[in-house]
């Protein structure tokens, strides 16, 4: 009777063993043929937007330089004389004719000048004649207020029915001179023609008057001293 209860307890302990035996390969096969879970995928990185290129920079022309002794022909924006206008007071005129230097426009026409009155004097004030004398001070270029330096358009009037006239811009002055007495305007203009070639010292014969240049006169100024000009 024992010898069959240990020969069953025998069977059954066998028994066990050849299941955990068939078990154990087949979890190992398991364990080998998993795949392994996938790895998380990283963030995408957005490149960094690439800089802007840079504007190319236009080299700055060189400035002009207005010569001494450059002719600047001024048409006035008012009337001045030897008995209206005073030592002291303003004036205020246009640049009639474009300044060109090696072809680039260094004062264009239509410029806005300023100029001051040296002198006046009215007839009877010194030994019985008059005379007007005229400078420039400054010139508006482009939108910038530039102080000048001229030489004086200076006229004097002496004795009864002779007017004499020295003029620093020369005849074309004395000519502007002729047409304003003439009427101004277009006078101005056709007396400018007319002086072209009278040369400084030109006379007019306008009778015992006192010096009147109308509005649209041309005077003819010129440059003492080198002016710069930087275009925009």
């Amino acid at each position: 009777m024992r010898s069959r209860v240990s020969v069953v307890a025998l069977g059954l302990y066998l028994t066990f063993v050849l299941l955990a035996c068939s078990k154990k390969p087949d979890q190992t096969a398991d364990t080998s043929t998993a795949s392994p879970a996938p790895a998380a995928a990283a963030p995408a990185q957005t490149p960094a937007p690439a800089p802007p290129a840079p504007m190319p920079v236009e080299p700055k022309p060189e400035p002009i330089i207005v010569p001494a002794g450059t002719t600047v022909t001024v048409r006035l924006a008012q009337a001045v004389g030897s008995k209206i206008s005073q030592a002291g007071q303003s004036f205020s005129g246009t640049v009639a004719d474009a300044v060109m230097v090696h072809g680039r426009t260094a004062i264009p026409a239509g410029a806005t000048v300023t100029g001051t009155v040296v002198d006046a004097k009215p007839l009877g004030r010194f030994a019985g004649g008059a005379s007007l004398s005229l400078k420039l001070a400054s010139i508006n270029l482009h939108g910038s207020e530039r102080e000048i330096q001229t030489s004086a358009v200076t006229q004097t009037a002496k004795g009864k029915g002779k007017r004499t006239a020295v003029l620093a811009g020369g005849g074309a002055a004395v000519g502007a001179l002729i047409g304003g007495l003439a009427g101004g305007g277009k006078g101005a203009g056709i007396g400018a023609l007319a002086g072209g070639g009278a040369g400084t010292g030109g006379a007019a014969f306008t009778g015992n008057k006192d010096i009147v240049l109308p509005a649209e006169s041309a005077l003819s100024f010129t440059l003492a001293q080198p002016l710069e000009v930087r275009e925009r």
